[in-house]
């Protein structure tokens, strides 16, 4: 169950910023879980929702919905797992849309973890307990291939792979706009948006990110792109695409549901909101992942199919340019 506070603004309080506040007043409320309670309209003064900036007085009544913080351990479940690979070293699954890679605050059980769990005697224990076996992530909306390691042996092997940049992480979208180019790279700083530290944003004081795409399929305003990272930043291909005005289809957070390209005639207005029910999430999906294998250094690769929303999508489109 969430935690509800109800506080009402002492007598004398000089003005103070709602967000700071509440992040002084709730016991072990952080800043970040304060305002992002905020903009999801879970903090209400006198009743009604407010901004994060806006200035506390005398008498106001705050009424405040945190979520419960996640168990210090997460717990097995019987959820199904779709194993495209296994052996005594580690998994490759393919994660679905709509599923939490881990439990944090706001998603304690329905995880890959607890699915996990219940399905392996053994994950690795190198990160915290919440996060067994977990050695990349993809987002919640983001669907494809993931490595999980059963070991703490694998586990470093295979994270030392990453951090060498030498395994092989293919993704494909769907996204807005034709290419001029058939590949490209797009090469920014990535860091927290000073606006909304919910997204990334390009920034001046980031990290370094390389992202490489190729046109694999051309629609009159969408495209189907393969994409390639050099780095593994948070939300990088999300972020970058749409920093060339070329956002992932039915992205929510960076602008891919409403129409950038095309005509923008009711045709096409009646077609993209078909699409947009089709895809109610990122087209986005980790296709194809390749590495060494940790015991035996064998050269290992693995494929999956588009899942059913994004082949419905290409489908539709295919049919519209015959």
């Amino acid at each position: 169950m969430p935690h509800e506070f109800h506080i009402v603004v002492p007598p004398g309080k000089k003005k103070e910023r709602l967000d700071t506040f509440l992040t002084n007043h709730v016991e072990n409320a952080t800043r970040n879980k304060v305002q992002r309670a905020i903009k999801e309209g879970k903090v209400l003064v006198n009743g009604r929702t407010a901004r994060p900036s806006h200035l506390v007085i005398p008498g106001e009544s705050i009424q405040v919905t945190l979520p419960q913080p996640p168990p210090q351990k997460a717990v097995p479940e019987n959820i199904p797992l779709e194993i495209i690979y296994e052996d005594d070293y580690l998994l490759i699954v393919n994660k679905p849309a709509g599923m939490v890679t881990h439990p944090a605050y706001g998603n304690s059980s329905g995880t890959l973890v607890n699915a996990l769990l219940f399905h392996c005697n053994s994950l690795s224990t190198l990160n915290e307990a919440l996060r067994p076996g977990i050695v990349h992530r993809l987002d919640k909306d983001t669907s494809g291939l993931l490595v999980i390691a059963k070991s703490d042996i694998v586990h470093a092997k295979l994270a030392k792979q990453f951090a060498r940049r030498t395994i092989n992480r293919e993704y494909w979208a769907i996204v807005w706009g034709p290419f001029a180019q058939q590949r490209g790279v797009i090469e920014t700083q990535l860091g927290r948006s000073k606006s909304d530290r919910k997204r990334m944003a390009v920034v001046k004081e980031g990290k370094a990110a390389i992202t490489e795409y190729f046109v694999i399929d051309c629609f009159p305003y969408l495209s189907l792109l393969r994409l390639h990272l050099r780095t593994g930043r948070t939300h990088q291909i999300r972020v970058h695409l749409a920093h060339i005005n070329h956002p992932v289809f039915g992205d929510p957070t960076y602008n891919g549901r409403r129409i950038l390209w095309g005509p923008r005639t009711p045709k096409q207005k009646a077609e993209v909101q078909h699409l947009l029910k089709l895809m109610p999430r990122q087209a986005l999906h980790a296709k194809t992942i390749g590495f060494v294998h940790p015991a035996s250094n064998e050269a290992m690769n693995f494929d999956s199919e588009l899942p059913g929303d994004m082949a419905s999508v290409l489908e539709f489109l295919s049919r519209q340019q015959a």
